[in-house]
This record gives structure tokens, C-alpha cells and sequence, in this order.
């Protein structure tokens, strides 16, 4: 069964929690202990109504405050398709917490209050999903029985949210407007019949039908190696197989291949998915491939095509997500991981912080702060080969590691 990966994003108390738990409730995800417990407690704080948002705020002071503190995730499945939700807080300080919950998504849904519209939460959350290259956003105009479920309401959102999308320079991104009402569940699972004048699909109907097959970039094909198969029976002796993953594009047998890095060429001979075999396989597959010849590949190598090379340099410049309390300064150094790849990085410079309200940039940065979102540019001490994070999510992305505290401190998106 497909899985889809969705980010929530939403300022405090635009509903993310309750629109999750509704979808939970409405397709029957959730279990009877937790249906009776969300009962209970509802119950207990005078509701005429479920508190849906139990369904999902687990940490205690976020049912105290009612609001999401940190990076929950949720899985319920259809007849047809699996779900990952990540519920991820709506406060500027919370901006890491954020980034981390979207960087593995595949779609996301902004939530914005009916009453207040688009404000400056929803600048950021776009912001941070134009930058993490989240292609399909579900714009959610939440809390429309507050608005009478008002068609004029609605669309003055949708225009305001129209002029955030043209400050955008992510063309390909895909964006739907839906005007639900979690808390009835009006848009969610089911129709609403309050809103006959919405001719729209459903909030579970539309991520039923996004096409999983175009959710991910196309672009050049990156086969990083995971793991060495070297099986040493009698049955298979000199076999050598390399399994990882392939991303960006297709491999198939008889593609001339460079090894990197130690540029070897070779052509791909066999590929196989589990016992069987195969005469290409597409992005997004777990294979194995044989060598037509016998090369020295260890894991962290990547196989390439051999007319599309990444870069391989010592330097670069990314945009930073820093997530740590020390402060990012100029000649810091860190522990850049590239894959499985560790190398060392210094901080060459900080070249200016990016307002995440479109507002532009900040320069003459001297240092980054947790949740600040910044230019900068490395130094490694020995080179690795990537992509722009535009050309390729996966070889275009790294984290920073302290090195005293071992602690991830930064997430980079390659320039």
C-alpha cells in the first residue's frame, strides 16, 4: 500500500489537532480506549461537543495549554492509501520543530483561521514549505461555521493567500484551497452541506488522489550505496551486490556508471528486488545492482550516470535552519553529515539571514540564533558530492553536529 507523508502547519489555535483527530474519528482510526478517553474528557471540561485535539496532543502541558508543542506523528490508513501526519506547532519559537516535521513530507496542509485569515504564521509556514520543496499544499480555511460558512469569506482569504503564492519562486508547487470546519467535520471526510456553493473535493478525497508518482522532483539519477552484499556461500561465492536506494531518476541494465568518488566506470549488469530480475527499476525503488565489473564500491559510494556528474567540491553555500541554543558564527566548525558521509565543516561566512515573511533578507548578520534561517557558506576538509536541494531533495541536503555535544545543531539545503 502507497504511504504519504503530510506535514500540518497552522498558528495557535487554528485547529491542526482537531482537523487530525476528525480525520482519525471520521475514517475510523481511532481505537475504542482512545475514542472513550477523548468522551470522557470532554465530558469532564463541559463540552457539548468531542475535543477531537486529544487524539493527538500527547505531551501533558500540551493538553494543559491546548496548544502543539512538539513533533507528533500520526498514522491512519484508507481502503487505498497508508498517512503519516506530522502535527507540527504553530509558534515562531517552535520554527525547528517545524522545519524537522516537513523535511521528510511529501504534501503539506496550512491551516488558517476563518476569523483572523492569512497573517504572519502563514508568511512562515509557506515560506518553509517553499523551502523544503514540499510540492502539493493544501490550503485549509478552518473554522468556517465561526463564519457562517460564508462563500465571501472564503474567497477574500483564498486572494489574500493568492498574493503570498506570487512572492513564491517554487513554479512546479501545486496549490488547493478547501474551507472546512473540523470541529463538525464540514469538508473533512464528508461533504458539508452547509457549504453547497464549495463544488470542491474533500480534505481526505483530494490527498486520496494526489499522484504519488509526482510527488518527487525528477531529475538525475543518485544511487548512494547502503550495504554490500557479499553472501560467501557455495551457492553464490564471488557474488557481489550493492542495495541502496535510487533517487532522482531511473537505472536500468546496460547504463554506463561512474563510482563515486573514486570515479571508476563500469556499466550496471544486473538489477535485482529481492530474488527477482529486472531490466530497469524507477525512482524511489529499493534494489540491488551487480557491476559489469568487479570495482571496489563500499557503502556511502554513490553510482552515477556517467553523463550526469553532481559536484564534487570542498566548498558550498546552503541555506541554513539553525536548531541549536549555542549561536552559529563565522569560524565555527561542526560535523557535516551528507548521507552517511562525516566530513569537517567551518563556517566560512554568514552572508545574510532570510526573513520567512518573503520581507527579504538581513545583512551584516554577525551570528545565528535557534530558529533563525540563514545564508552561509562552508568549508570542508575533504570534498563530497552533492546537488542543489532544488535539483534534488536528498543529495542536496546535510546536518551540522557539534562536536562536543554531539547534538544536531543545523539542517542545510544546498544552494
Amino acid at each position: 500500500m502507497e504511504v504519504l507523508k503530510i506535514a500540518t502547519a497552522g498558528s495557535v489555535d487554528d485547529g491542526k489537532s482537531t482537523l487530525i483527530g476528525r480525520l482519525l474519528y471520521d475514517t475510523k482510526s481511532l481505537t475504542d480506549d482512545k475514542l472513550k478517553a477523548i468522551e470522557r474528557s470532554s465530558k469532564q471540561k463541559g463540552y457539548d461537543y468531542l475535543d477531537f485535539s486529544l487524539a493527538t496532543d500527547g505531551l501533558v502541558a500540551e493538553r494543559e495549554q491546548g496548544i502543539t508543542i512538539d513533533v507528533a506523528h500520526i498514522y491512519f490508513s484508507t481502503a487505498t492509501r497508508s498517512y503519516i501526519i506530522a502535527d507540527t506547532p504553530g509558534h515562531v519559537e517552535y520554527t525547528r520543530n517545524m522545519v524537522t516535521g516537513a523535511s521528510t513530507s511529501q504534501a503539506a496542509i496550512i491551516l488558517i483561521d476563518a476569523r483572523h485569515g492569512v497573517i504572519e504564521q502563514t508568511y512562515r509556514h509557506f515560506f518553509i514549505n517553499n523551502l523544503l520543496r514540499i510540492k502539493n499544499v493544501i490550503v485549509a480555511v478552518n473554522k468556517m461555521d465561526l463564519v457562517d460558512f460564508s462563500e465571501e469569506r472564503y474567497n477574500e482569504i483564498k486572494a489574500d493567500f493568492q498574493k503570498l503564492v506570487e512572492k513564491s519562486e517554487y513554479e512546479d508547487q501545486h496549490i488547493a484551497f478547501i474551507p472546512v470546519s473540523a470541529l463538525k467535520g464540514d469538508n473533512v471526510v464528508k461533504k458539508s452541506d452547509s457549504m453547497s456553493w464549495y463544488k470542491g473535493e474533500t480534505l481526505l478525497s483530494h490527498l486520496e488522489k494526489l499522484d504519488t508518482n509526482d510527488i518527487y522532483n525528477t531529475g538525475k539519477m543518485r544511487f548512494p550505496v547502503q550495504f554490500v552484499i557479499r553472501p560467501k556461500t557455495e551457492e553464490f561465492h564471488d557474488y557481489r551486490g550493492y542495495a541502496g536506494k535510487v533517487y532522482g531518476g531511473d537505472i536500468k541494465v546496460g547504463d554506463e556508471v561512474v563510482v563515486l568518488p573514486s570515479q571508476t566506470k563500469t556499466k550496471i549488469k544486473e538489477i535485482y528486488f529481492n530474488d527477482k530480475k529486472y531490466e530497469s527499476a524507477s525512482r524511489r525503488s529499493s534494489i540491488s545492482v551487480i557491476l559489469e565489473n568487479d570495482v571496489n564500491v563500499s557503502r556511502g559510494d554513490m553510482i552515477v550516470k556517467i553523463n550526469e556528474l553532481p559536484k564534487v567540491e570542498k566548498q558550498f553555500t546552503a541555506t541554513v535552519s539553525w536548531m541549536d541554543a549555542m549561536q552559529l558564527v563565522a569560524g565555527s566548525k561542526y560535523v557535516l553529515q551528507h548521507g552517511v558521509h562525516k566530513v569537517l565543516a567551518k563556517v566560512t561566512a554568514i552572508n545574510h539571514k532570510i526573513e520567512t515573511d518573503f520581507s527579504g533578507v538581513e545583512n551584516n548578520v554577525s551570528a545565528l540564533n535557534m530558529n533563525d534561517i540563514a545564508s552561509v557558506s562552508f568549508q570542508l576538509n575533504k570534498p563530497i558530492f552533492f546537488d542543489s536541494f532544488k535539483e534534488n531533495r536528498t543529495n542536496g541536503a546535510f546536518i551540522l553536529i557539534d562536536v562536543q555535544s554531539n547534538n544536531t545543531a543545523g539542517v542545510g539545503f544546498i544552494e
